[in-house]
């Protein structure tokens, strides 16, 4: 089975410039061309495809897909390395929760002080104007 760029688009829900893009990054291989300079595909990179759009969907970045695909071409391997990858991964996204909180946080403290009166006394547009005036500076 030899399939265009637009209907391997089709089939992972992957835009054609994103898939470009990951052939230009090396994350998918740079497929053969027909005599017509035409990209063609296979299954392989239907599955292949599909697994760098799930990686995506669930936050990992481009280098730790890298790995990941490295990694997967060696069946053969302890996925020690891959349960390393994806614990850095889950730390990094703790990290960020962890701020959103934060960030709800202190939004939920400017709308709770605010007095519903005019915009010049409004604790939204002070706290926003000046940083100082946050709980939690680091926001």
């Amino acid at each position: 089975m030899q399939i265009s760029i637009g209907e391997l688009s089709r089939q992972t829900g992957v835009k054609v410039p994103t898939i470009r893009y990951y052939e230009s990054v090396g994350l998918m291989p740079e497929p053969p061309r027909t005599t017509g300079s035409q990209r063609r595909y296979g299954e392989a990179e239907v599955v292949r495809l599909n697994f760098i759009r799930h990686s995506r969907e669930l936050g990992f970045e481009v280098d730790a897909i890298r790995e990941l695909l490295t990694l997967n071409a060696h069946p053969e391997r302890s996925c020690a390395e891959v349960d390393t990858i994806a614990r850095r991964h889950l730390a990094e996204v703790d990290r960020r929760i962890e701020k959103l909180e934060g960030l709800r946080d202190e939004l939920s403290r400017m709308i709770a002080e605010c007095g519903q009166g005019r915009v010049g006394e409004c604790r939204v547009i002070e706290t926003l104007s000046d940083h100082g005036k946050c709980a939690d500076e680091r926001h």
